[in-house]
């Protein structure tokens, strides 16, 4: 039986619809609009429709938007005052940085000058650190993505679940397997140095649930899926003119018990839980 698709528009609206409603809840009371602003450096044509989509979104739901571009040649130094300047503004509830930055500029670092109470994609250590507690409100996006879909799922129970998560990135795979963790799931990462060494296959076979975030199409063959999984396909990438994910779609949904559709899956949630989390760093800093 084919597996049933994990589309991420569904949860989005409903998650958008509380935002929403929130939103107008927080103007009333504090007689103030919650503000995001997006800071980036130069031109970047990849990042334009996450950029239109999240000023789309913010626009739907009643939060003022600017996004901020500084000169391409800007500094480390400079762009970092940016920053500070934008922690200082009392009108600014919530900063994200637009990646890629130019490479004179070390992205890991900058992460630690966003006031951790303004920091909407929770990038700051202190941030981190929250999941490791399990008392974060505010998750990085895409992985909060991961897991509501996963929550969308009525009959599903972590506890004890065999999970493989593809990818350690800062944003997606490391926070995800601490949420995994959280919810008592039995968590393998894995990543480059395991593929190098040819046991990628083997994990991902043992996965109930697999969700794999790497930006490589086709890195997970169909027929590795184990029967049953539910497999979560962060990845996006261009293959002659068609956005595919990083799981080799067809295969894997003959085997799989639900699987994200690449494009609709995680990136429609992802901006909603972007604007969900400026309505939490609003309510933090009042």
């Amino acid at each position: 039986m084919p597996a049933v698709l994990l589309e991420g528009k569904t949860v989005a609206l409903k998650i958008k619809e509380n935002v929403k409603k929130e939103i107008e809840a927080l103007k009333n009371q504090y007689g103030i609009t919650p503000k995001l602003v997006s800071l980036g450096a130069g031109e970047n044509p990849a990042s334009e429709i996450y950029l239109k989509s999240q000023e789309k979104n913010a626009k739907e739901l009643g939060i003022d938007y600017e996004l901020k571009k500084l000169d391409a040649n800007i500094n480390q130094d400079d762009f970092i005052k940016a920053i500070d300047s934008l922690n200082k503004d009392k009108s600014v509830h919530g900063i994200i940085v637009q990646m890629p930055l130019p490479q004179r500029i070390d992205t890991k670092l900058i992460s630690r000058y966003i006031s951790p109470l303004k920091d909407v994609e929770a990038v700051h250590p202190q941030n981190m650190g929250e999941i490791v507690f399990g008392k974060a409100n505010i998750l990085p996006c895409t992985a909060a993505a991961c897991m509501e879909l996963l929550n969308s799922i009525s009959s599903l129970e972590l506890y004890g679940k065999e999970a493989v998560v593809v990818g350690h990135s800062e944003i997606v795979g490391k926070p995800l397997a601490l949420l995994l963790l959280n919810k008592f799931a039995t968590v393998t990462v894995c990543h480059i140095a395991t593929g190098q060494r040819g046991t990628l296959p083997e994990f991902v076979k043992k996965a109930e649930i697999l969700i794999v975030a790497v930006g490589k199409a086709g890195l997970v063959k169909g027929d590795w899926i184990k029967e049953g999984a539910i497999v979560i396909d962060v990845g996006i990438n261009r293959v002659e003119g068609k956005i595919v994910g990083d799981v080799e779609f067809d295969k894997a949904a003959e085997k799989a018990s639900y699987i994200t559709p690449v494009p609709g899956g995680v990136g429609p949630l992802t901006v909603a839980i972007l604007m969900r989390n400026v309505v939490e760093a609003f309510k933090q800093q009042q």
